[in-house]
């Protein structure tokens, strides 16, 4: 049975399982179970804290896992990236009270308060700084009001919480994060390669649409130019031999701007529709 780690809490938590359901698997339904098994799917889900995946991992506890590219990083676990997933992006950046600093070289002989001290110790060592890191478990923000540090570093999403405290960004992100999917090495477990295409699937029923339309069939040639598919569109020849169907995957994020090109190629009926699963 393949055995996959998920985050049990937070906006992680939140995004995997939504992910997993959308993958075609049943997952608990009581907050404080911590096993869950699909019996159908031959497949174990841990619910752990997001902190702790990287680790059951490396040792090979555990197959698969779900969790943040900065806490794999920052656990220095032997587990590889598999692929990214899309949700829970943030930037992991330096930052202290307004009009402070400017570039982290201003950082030299500073002291700065992190949950993620391998990630700024890795980081001061690229830059050449010489600096001193406070590990603190949560809260960083308050640590400079309280003479802790003089700087922090943290994951910012929004930015609402560092602007309520009073504190600014500055410098490039040191690490640019979001939900990965994790393993140790090549994964060889029964299961595993349709668990990895099932989430693959769905990343890309997220990314693309359908898109229907109808189009003269002396313009053919020009709408599909606008709309060339993944492999190549699918034609049908309407009752009236000179109208054609036309349908074709396209990128979600470009379907409105494709719709006015097809229009103006002479194109009519134009639908769009959504993706459930998708395997390419």
């Amino acid at each position: 049975m393949l055995r996959v780690a998920v985050p049990n809490k937070g906006a992680l938590s939140e995004s995997a399982t939504t992910m997993l359901r959308e993958a075609g698997y049943s997952l608990r339904l009581n907050s404080k179970r911590l096993v869950h098994r699909d019996i159908d799917n031959d497949i174990e889900f841990f619910y752990l804290r997001p902190r702790d995946i990287a680790t059951y991992i490396g040792r090979g506890i555990l197959d698969i896992g779900i969790t943040g590219r900065d806490l794999l990083l920052e656990s220095e676990a032997e587990a590889d990236e598999v692929m990214q997933l899309g949700f829970g992006r943030s930037a992991f950046h330096y930052a202290a009270e307004e009009g402070t600093y400017s570039d982290p070289a201003e950082l030299a002989g500073k002291t700065i308060a992190t949950s993620y001290p391998v990630l700024v110790d890795q980081d001061l060592a690229r830059r050449g700084i010489e600096a001193t890191t406070v590990k603190l478990d949560g809260a960083v923000e308050v640590s400079i009001e309280l003479g802790v540090a003089d700087a922090i570093a943290d994951v910012v999403e929004t930015g609402t919480t560092l602007r309520m405290a009073g504190l600014e960004t500055f410098g490039e992100p040191i690490l640019m994060s979001e939900g990965v999917l994790i393993a140790r090495g090549e994964v060889t477990k029964p299961g595993a390669d349709v668990f990895i295409r099932r989430m693959q699937s769905v990343m890309v029923a997220r990314s693309y649409v359908l898109i229907d339309y109808d189009i003269r069939t002396e313009l053919l040639a020009d709408a599909i130019a606008v709309t060339p598919g993944y492999e190549s569109p699918t034609v049908s020849q309407l009752n009236d031999p000179a109208w054609s169907a036309v349908r074709s995957m396209v990128e979600k994020k470009d379907s409105h701007k494709i719709m006015d090109r097809l229009y103006s190629a002479g194109a009519r009926a134009i639908l769009v529709t959504a993706i459930d699963a998708c395997r390419m």
